[in-house]
């Protein structure tokens, strides 16, 4: 039987400026062009560049929720 647990926090405002930083995101562009040219990916460089838009999209995801939060937060005032 499984159960489900609701948990609150405070949801900071600064989530949404969440992104790659900026030397780590050029990396991954620069993987990403790579790929798109053609060029194929040593096996540490693909699991780089996978590893890297998890990040990345985690990010985002966190980034979004936070915004609808903080937007649900002031529409309740």
């Amino acid at each position: 039987m499984s159960q489900q647990v609701v948990v609150e926090i405070e949801m900071p405002a600064t989530l949404q400026q969440f992104k790659l930083p900026s030397g780590v995101n050029e990396r991954l562009q620069e993987l990403l062009d790579r790929q798109d040219a053609g060029e194929t990916l040593s096996e540490n460089e693909r699991r780089e560049a996978e590893g890297l838009v998890e990040v990345a999209e985690f990010l985002s995801l966190l980034s979004l929720r936070s915004s609808r939060v903080l937007s649900e937060g002031e529409a309740m005032r």
